[in-house]
């Protein structure tokens, strides 16, 4: 592999297994659209928006993996995900991959299926099932909020990655010589590295969000606690 890139380029996954990402990607997104309009209102709408437009903006911003001889951007899931709910989120990231793809030629159109299902759905849904439990757990303060922030954001790089060794191994059209184990290990130890950048740029901005808008988060007006927990004061001092 010349590159470790989570765009995945045309050419990289045969025909057959892309055609099958991109129906359960379609189907995927139509459950978060459908989802996603009963979270929708004066608020959520407008950080939607300015959710995905950061998004982009900073997935153009890449930083060097020197150990690796790659480049690494924000994905986003983890943050889209804290800011804007995983249906909402999933599909800002989705819009994202799809401008990039159509007008910039970042990752091949014909393997939309496969990035939309790693960084769109895989990344954000195991961001927010991470947050909605480190959220129940943790102060909800601007240090338990970047704990959950960070290590949600991480965690989301790790299986977006794993998510391209499976259809990889699915569909690859280089063969590997059954060294999957090592492609594994490879995605894995580079994509920590950026999974690293991409929770300090997380918890920085969600952090940054909380602290003016704590009303802006969904992940702190979304989430409640287990009936019994003890209260503890939100962020900005909403509770």
């Amino acid at each position: 592999m010349e590159t470790l890139a989570m765009h995945i380029s045309n050419g990289i996954i045969n025909g057959p297994v892309a055609a099958v990402f991109a129906a359960l990607a379609l189907a995927a997104l139509t459950v978060c659209v459908l989802r996603g309009r009963r979270d929708l209102d004066d608020r959520l709408a407008p950080m939607a928006g300015l959710a995905a437009a950061f998004i982009f903006a900073v997935q153009m911003l890449n930083f060097p993996i020197f150990t690796a001889g790659v480049s690494g951007h924000l994905l986003g899931g983890a943050l889209a995900a804290m800011l804007v709910g995983p249906w909402v989120g999933a599909l800002c990231v989705a819009v994202v991959l799809v401008v990039q793809a159509l007008v910039f030629g970042d990752g091949g159109v014909a393997m939309l299926g496969l990035n939309i299902t790693n960084m769109a759905l895989l990344g954000t849904a195991a961001a927010y099932l991470l947050i909605a439990l480190l959220l129940r757990v943790l102060p909800r303060t601007p240090a338990g909020l970047a704990v959950t922030a960070f290590v949600s954001a991480l965690l989301s790089v790790l299986v977006a990655s794993q998510g391209f060794v499976v259809q990889y191994w699915l569909g690859g059209t280089t063969d590997l010589g059954g060294n999957l184990a090592g492609l594994a290990g490879t995605m894995a130890g580079v994509h920590l590295l950026i999974g690293i950048g991409e929770g300090l740029i997380t918890a920085t901005t969600v952090v940054t969000v909380a602290k003016v808008r704590p009303d802006l988060v969904y992940a702190l007006r979304g989430l409640r606690r287990p009936a019994g927990a003890p209260a503890v004061p939100a962020v900005g001092g909403v509770r």
